[in-house]
Parts: structure tokens; C-alpha cells; sequence
């Protein structure tokens, strides 16, 4: 069954009464790519920014280059990309570019991987993105109030060639705790909440705004990337009227398949490339509806067809496989196996032993994997879990021995997921975060040929903080 701890959603996920907003979904990118040789500037700082769309009313929100969600950035599959992140915030933060398979000392995470930046100073990110895909970057210190003020943005990664689509459309989706004035609540690391589901919000946006329609013609064909940027909140939408294909799945291209439950699962932190074709009458609207939590569905938008007549005369096929990304397969037959047991949590259990926390710290531990808890965000001198060798091939059985889902999530890696509960999973599906239902289990495989001290944590972000949180070593 699926639980929450809030008991906040209507028609729509927001608590400010009489606000409503037809936003405009398309971000604009940024002027900066790599497709020349000048920088990228992120500026990560306070400001604040119309979330519920009423006149006059703004939220106080940290963000990147003054605006929520940060600059969409587009670079090419293959060509190198340098980021230049200056922090203007009264603490120090890092950028962590979720997903992206790049070397450990870009990876973002403070003090294990790189210096935190500190107020005033800048850091300067360099990678050459070796997969296309949809990804994202967020902080990776004081992680659920920088997330939860907003400090997150997209990364997109083009194929060579232009995939055969009319529109190329991004949906960044945050969940807000807004109070009556449209302000986030305080509250932060609420230690009942890390012990359950986490900051679950009363607000949610696309795009940093909330949305009443998205315009849409019939008969055309959109590429739709979905984003999950929320702390805690889990999202399962269905698209009334509208056979969505998968195609992607955290950036890896899988093979095109629609849903059994017609419902598509997002974790935090999960994206999904979705080919949509647009069968609905002219003039008529349907529904996006979040239906994940039991007697709390809400819709989040409609899609709102124009009076014009089709722009095609007959339906197009079914969508081709998008390119697959130089991903090196494993070698099942002399993968070396190991189990981590996810553990913890209210009606958890117990099963936490020796709570090696991060040291000045105030996030009290209710998690831990295998036995052990490390809280936070990052330090210099975390203990490994485990050491990998590198180049050898590896099966992790990821066992959810909770009374919560979590989506885990790897850095430096995508991971071929093999099984659920036993079960083979169908569609060729790598991953860099999968979402594990409470009691089940998961097969990932990957080959350990990425070198670093790697975090491997929950990315509901007070379960990372509060003890879901470890590292794998590959040396």
C-alpha cells in the first residue's frame, strides 16, 4: 500500500487558495552549450520566483542564474563541457550532475570527491558526457533545504541525430511545502518524517510554475522528458486519453513498450523519455493525473488540444528505438554477487548497528544499509562498503527490508537492472536510480570500470541524510 505523510491534494497539489496559472511549459536554454568553447556559468544564489503564478506574489527560493528551475542546459553526446558553478549563498554547496557517467573528482559530492565551495568562491566542472539522455544537476551539501529551496536544473545530452519528433519538450517537476502566502515552510530535517516518507510537499510545479494546460495540435508527435526534482514525493501519472511509449529511462534508451499499469513510475530523482502521439479531438482537454498515493490523486495538468484540424492524415507507426549509448555490457557468468539489505525506518524493524555518522552533524540516523548508517551529505575519509576491482563485473542485489519505498541511486554509473523479486525484467532497462517497493527486491548489474569512491544512497533526500546513505569503492 502506498503511504504519505502529508494529507494535502485536491484537484491540484498546491495548499494557496484562488491560485491558478497557465504556465508556459517550454524552458528556455541556455545561450551557453558546448558547442562553443566559452564557459557555462551557474550562479547559485537567493532570489525569488512565481511559483503559484498570483499577481504580486513571489516565493523566497535559492537558484541557479535567478530562476527556478535552473538554465536548461543543452550540450552534444561526446563533446567536452566545462561549467563554471559560483556560489552566493551564505553556506557552502557543490553541484552534483545526476547521472552523468563522468570521472570521480566531477562528481560533486563534498569532501569525498571535491572541496565543498564556499561562500563567494567558484568551482569549475569538466566532463565530456559520453551518453545522450536526459539528466539533471542539483547540490549535493545541505542537500534538503538547497534541493528543497529549489537549487536544481536540467542537463540534456543530444543525440548525433535529431530524433524524428515535432517538439522536444522538458518537464521538470518539483514538489513545494508552501504555506498559506505561498512561502516554503521551515522544518527541515523533521526527524519523524526521515524516519517515514520524508518531506512530502502540497505543491507541485512543471517548470517551476504551476500548470493549468499545455497547448498541443492533433496528430503531432512529442518527445516528452520527465524529470523528478522532488525531496520525497514519488509520482505515478497517467495520461488520459493517450498510449504513451517508453523510450528512455534515466537517460538509457530501452525498448519502446507502454506500461502494463498505463501509469508512469517516477522516484525522486528518476527521469523518463516518453514518444507521445497526439490522438485527442480538437478542442478538447485531457488530464495528467498523479495517482500514487492511495485517495490522493490529483491532476497536475491537462493537455489542451487547438481547434486546428490534424497535422497528419494518418497515425505514424510506432516510434523507433532511440540510439544506445557506448555502455559496456556484464558479464553475468563471472559477475561477483553481493546483497544490500536497505534497513530501518518507522515499522522498519530495526537491523542498524554501529551508526558511523558524519561527524558535527544533526541528522540523527533512522536508515542504514547492511548494518551501517553514514549521514549527511558527504565527507572526506568515508569508509567503502565495499571495494570493486575495477574492470570486473558485478551483481548487486539491492533488498528492501523496510516499511518505505526508496529510489536508489549510484553515481558514476548506469546499471543494467536484471530482476525484481526474482522476476527477469523485460525491455533491456538501465538505470541510474530504481525505485524498490517496501519488502521487495532488485537484481542491478554493472561493470566497475569507472575508478572513485562512489555514493551509493536513497535519493528520498532525509532518508540519504539520515543514514541510506554509503560507498562503493572501484580500485
Amino acid at each position: 500500500m502506498s503511504q504519505i505523510v502529508e494529507p494535502a491534494a485536491t484537484r491540484r497539489a498546491f495548499v494557496v487558495g484562488g491560485i491558478g496559472l497557465a504556465a508556459s511549459l517550454a524552458l528556455p536554454r541556455t545561450a551557453q552549450s558546448a558547442q562553443s568553447p566559452a564557459d557555462i556559468n551557474l550562479a547559485a544564489s537567493p532570489g525569488r520566483w512565481p511559483l503559484v503564478g498570483e499577481q504580486n506574489l513571489e516565493t523566497n527560493v535559492w537558484n541557479y542564474n535567478g530562476r527556478i528551475p535552473g538554465p536548461e542546459i543543452r550540450v552534444r553526446q561526446g563533446e567536452p563541457v566545462r561549467i563554471v558553478v559560483e556560489n552566493k549563498l551564505d553556506e557552502e554547496t557543490t553541484v552534483h550532475w545526476h547521472g552523468i557517467r563522468l570521472s570521480n573528482a566531477m562528481d560533486g559530492v563534498p569532501g569525498l570527491t571535491q572541496p565543498p565551495i564556499k561562500p563567494g568562491e567558484t568551482f569549475t566542472y569538466e566532463f565530456t558526457p559520453p551518453d545522450a539522455g536526459t539528466f539533471w544537476y542539483h547540490p549535493h551539501a545541505d542537500s534538503l533545504r538547497q534541493l528543497g529551496r529549489g537549487l536544481a536544473g536540467a542537463l540534456i545530452v543530444e543525440e548525433a541525430s535529431p530524433v524524428a519528433v515535432d517538439r522536444d519538450i522538458l518537464w521538470m517537476l518539483s514538489d513545494w511545502r508552501l504555506d498559506s502566502e505561498g512561502q516554503i515552510f521551515g522544518g527541515f530535517g523533521n526527524a519523524m518524517e526521515a524516519a517515514m516518507s520524508g518531506r512530502v510537499g502540497n505543491t507541485v510545479t512543471i517548470n517551476g510554475a504551476l500548470s493549468n494546460e499545455v497547448a498541443v495540435r492533433a496528430g503531432e508527435r512529442i518527445r516528452l522528458r520527465l524529470a523528478n526534482c522532488a525531496l520525497a514525493r514519488i509520482m505515478a501519472l497517467r495520461f488520459d486519453g493517450h498510449k504513451p511509449w517508453v523510450v528512455a529511462i534515466d537517460g538509457q534508451p530501452c525498448e519502446p513498450h507502454q506500461p502494463g499499469s498505463g501509469r508512469i513510475l517516477l522516484g525522486p530523482a528518476m527521469r523518463v523519455d516518453l514518444i507521445i502521439d497526439m490522438r485527442g479531438e480538437p478542442g478538447r482537454r485531457y488530464h495528467v493525473t498523479d495517482d500514487f498515493y492511495d485517495g490522493l490523486a490529483y491532476w497536475l495538468t491537462q493537455l489542451a488540444y487547438d481547434d486546428k484540424p490534424s497535422v497528419r492524415a494518418h497515425p505514424l507507426d510506432a516510434p523507433v528505438s532511440l540510439p544506445r549509448n557506448p555502455l559496456t555490457e556484464p558479464d553475468l557468468t563471472s559477475a561477483e554477487h553481493h546483497v544490500l539489505t536497505l534497513q530501518g525506518g518507522m515499522m522498519g524493524g530495526g537491523g542498524m548497528m554501529g551508526m558511523g555518522g558524519m561527524h558535527g552533524m544533526s541528522h540523527r540516523a533512522s536508515w542504514a544499509i547492511n548494518g551501517k548508517s553514514m549521514t549527511g551529505d558527504g565527507h572526506a575519509g568515508m569508509p567503502p562498503l565495499l571495494t570493486l576491482q575495477l574492470g570486473r563485473t558485478y551483481v548487486l542485489t539491492l533488498r528492501n527490508e523496510t516499511a518505505w519505498w526508496h529510489p536508489m541511486h549510484l553515481h558514476g554509473y548506469s546499471f543494467q537492472v536484471l530482476t525484481r523479486n526474482g522476476s527477469p525484467v523485460p525491455h533491456r532497462q538501465w538505470a541510474d536510480t530504481i525505485l524498490i517497493p517496501p519488502k521487495q527486491s532488485a537484481d542491478i548489474a554493472f561493470v566497475a570500470n569507472n575508478p572513485g569512491d562512489w555514493m551509493l544512497h536513497c535519493h528520498v533526500t532525509d532518508h540519504q541524510v539520515s543514514g541510506m546513505m554509503t560507498v562503493l569503492r572501484v580500485a
